[in-house]
């Protein structure tokens, strides 16, 4: 059975096993262990990165990460956006590089489980992702020749151990990307195709050594997960680890407020993209979503079913038999984890609300969509998995104090370290 079909029935179930002093019964207590971080597995092997769980291409995807020559303007890291004393993100509405982009940073921690990556999942790796912004003209803004010649400049033994020989480039132009500026595209276009090829594969093995590194970054457990294990267990005292106003946020959470549709299992997110009418920013045009990035992610040369993926074709799936087209991928975006998500405002994919009080109002609301169709509204006919949204001031405020004991710590996990045992 899925999660959100348990989650509907669940509280359905009283009698089923609560007792006077605990709150929940057997079927809610099964939806609430399926949320415990310890049911998040290892994460799954990326066959089309080759280092993906090698400790060596962490170490250099940890430098790489934190280094500013990677960009256009010497200034711009991977760290410039994805802070990794602020849940590696910015708490800025749009990230800012070398110039300011169109979408919130999104955080990188557990993106290892993420089939798909960025607000409207135009990648489909996270080595495929890291390679995006270095080239981005308001990110880092770099070309890919220039990017190859910095990484090896600075770490051709650590790339040779890893990767093997690089190519020589000392008599190849200074600057040439596919997508830099007109002298740069030119510059491209005039080298031979080995030449092309050769300068791909060490900018797709940069990906592949930062991908290594992002693997390693995890979430820690949290006051919820705490909470969860002392009701498994039937500890009484230790469910005082959440406040009554959180166990009654939960109960909405689960319940009435119907966010675990959409936010479940122990990354609270289903890994989905979704319509729910979150308005353009201000002085923006609305932004398509995911319709527009699905035939980017089959047309990218760095993606699983590319040359310099790692991964036969056959374990490429997810690309394979990815949803291309439809109504409902118009507007939507990737549903948030929403593990220290108190910690991360502003939210939405624009950064468009500035608090977890506005994101309720906005659902509460159930507005029609700027492009495409909400699922939530009801003049838009909504979606069959959802009813409207009503809660009270009293309740949204409930829900929100919940998803403040979702707050746990950022760890780096070492390469290959397997989760701690499930709750049961």
């Amino acid at each position: 059975m899925c999660l959100a079909a348990l989650v509907r029935i669940a509280p359905g179930l009283a009698g089923d096993g609560a007792d006077a002093g605990d709150p929940w019964t057997k079927g809610e207590r099964a939806v609430l262990s399926t949320m415990h971080l310890r049911q998040l597995p290892s994460p799954s092997p990326d066959p089309s990165n080759a280092v993906a769980d090698v400790p060596a291409a962490a170490a250099l995807g940890k430098r790489l990460f934190s280094d500013a020559r990677l960009s256009r303007n010497g200034a711009v890291s991977c760290a410039t956006c994805h802070v990794p004393e602020r849940q590696f993100q910015d708490g800025l509405a749009v990230g800012r590089g070398i110039g300011d982009g169109r979408r919130r940073t999104m955080p990188v921690a557990a993106t290892a489980h993420s089939p798909f990556l960025f607000w409207d999942g135009r990648k489909d790796s996270q080595w495929s992702q890291a390679l995006g912004p270095l080239e981005d003209g308001v990110e880092h803004g770099g070309n890919r020749l220039q990017l190859a010649r910095v990484a090896l400049a600075h770490y051709r033994r650590e790339y040779e151990s890893l990767f093997g020989r690089p190519p020589e480039l000392p008599s190849w132009p200074a600057d040439a990307s596919p997508l830099g500026s007109e002298r740069e595209k030119q510059a491209w276009s005039s080298l031979a195709p080995a030449q092309r090829d050769a300068i791909n594969r060490v900018f797709a093995n940069l990906g592949k050594a930062i991908a290594a590194y992002e693997r390693t970054v995890a979430y820690g457990e949290s006051r919820f997960d705490r909470y969860v294990e002392a009701v498994l267990a039937g500890d009484r005292e230790g469910r005082r680890m959440l406040s009554a106003q959180e166990i009654k946020g939960l109960r909405l959470f689960l319940g009435k407020a119907q966010c675990a549709t959409c936010h479940n299992g122990p990354l609270l997110t289903d890994q989905a993209f979704h319509n729910t009418g979150v308005p353009p920013g201000a002085r923006r045009l609305p932004d398509p979503g995911r319709a527009a990035a699905t035939a980017g992610v089959l047309a990218d040369e760095f993606n699983c079913l590319g040359r310099y993926s790692d991964a036969p074709p056959e374990h490429c799936r997810e690309l394979r038999f990815m949803a291309a087209g439809g109504p409902d991928l118009a507007g939507a975006f990737k549903t948030s984890g929403l593990r220290n998500v108190a910690l991360r405002a502003p939210y939405m994919h624009g950064g468009q609300l500035a608090t977890l009080d506005a994101v309720m109002a906005h659902y509460m609301r159930s507005p029609a969509a700027a492009v495409g169709h909400s699922e939530l509204s009801a003049e838009e006919g909504g979606h069959a998995g959802h009813l409207r949204i009503r809660l009270t001031e009293t309740e949204a405020g409930d829900v929100v104090a919940f998803l403040g004991s979702l707050s746990g710590p950022i760890v780096e996990r070492p390469v290959g370290a397997r989760p701690a045992e499930p709750v049961r």
